[in-house]
């Protein structure tokens, strides 16, 4: 489960991607014998493919067990341990930062710092495995989501990490808050001035001086669409006023409404508005 073993070849990463409070990765795993030291970061596997027999050692612990798809390890921060396949395995790797399960804590109306980990093995966990597959369709993704999207997934993933050690959500929010019409037309100018730019949940939180796990529930009960949505149907108007009113090259057009590039555009303006670029250019040519 460490990113620098010989025995783990990389094929998808989040890495350049920009989240802030985790990272994912899709890994082929040698059969065999692997020790994997200690980190900084809590770490989730969650087994993809075909099942293999698999033993680990790990927190004074013995595990022999059938790995399955979907089953789960947790190893939080600091510890190491052994793990060992009897054949070529696929997993999904999550990191996540200390910072980022604090800020769970906090949306479920615990204090931070009495929250502690602990480790887990062929765990299921359905909620956790949806969010788990839905971070590997981003890092697959040719056209990804804007990076808000995967730090709401990072931070719901946190929140189900704490609930799963024995913590309810009484804390949440009440439903019916929303933000007020200040912050509301602060977070849209806001948005709107800096939609070139690659805008991330703790950038919105800050500018209107919210936690990001407040500000996420009260940006949807006050816009009607989580903060990730609302971006991206902002780069698809922006995009779309500058195609038909002037004459930039397309590359630019998408540079200048934040998207990574010109297909990324083109997926979520089909997507959004049901046209491509090239459809809308030629109706207003």
């Amino acid at each position: 489960m460490d990113q620098l073993n010989p025995a783990a070849t990389p094929l998808l990463s989040s890495k350049g991607r920009g989240w802030q409070g985790l990272e994912a990765s899709f890994v082929r795993i040698q059969a065999g014998r692997i020790h994997v030291p200690g980190s900084p970061t809590h770490r989730l596997g969650i087994h993809f493919g075909r099942a293999v027999n698999a033993f680990c050692q790990c927190d004074g612990r013995q595990h022999r067990r059938r790995q399955s798809h979907g089953d789960i390890d947790i190893v939080p921060a600091g510890l190491d341990g052994w793990w060992e396949d009897d054949r070529d395995c696929t997993i999904l790797r999550v990191a996540v930062q200390q910072e980022l399960v604090h800020a769970a804590a906090e949306a479920l109306g615990r204090n931070p710092d009495t929250v502690s980990l602990a480790p887990k093995f062929q765990l299921r966990d359905s909620r956790l495995e949806s969010i788990a597959w839905a971070l590997k369709a981003e890092i697959e993704s040719p056209a990804p989501s804007d990076r808000t999207y995967a730090e709401t997934l990072g931070l719901a993933l946190a929140i189900r990490l704490v609930e799963g050690n024995g913590h309810s959500s009484s804390g949440t929010m009440p439903t019916g808050i929303t933000l007020t019409n200040r912050h509301q037309r602060h977070l849209a100018d806001f948005i709107e001035a800096h939609i070139d730019q690659s805008l991330s949940l703790a950038d919105l939180a800050a500018s209107v001086g919210l936690s990001v796990s407040h500000l996420k529930p009260l940006f949807r009960a006050t816009f009607g669409m989580p903060i990730h949505r609302y971006i991206l149907t902002r780069r698809v108007e922006r995009a779309r006023l500058l195609i038909i009113s002037t004459e930039m090259p397309l590359a630019e057009i998408a540079s200048a409404a934040g998207f990574a590039h010109q297909s990324h555009m083109t997926h979520w303006m089909r997507r959004i508005l049901g046209l491509t670029p090239g459809t809308l250019s030629r109706m207003h040519s």
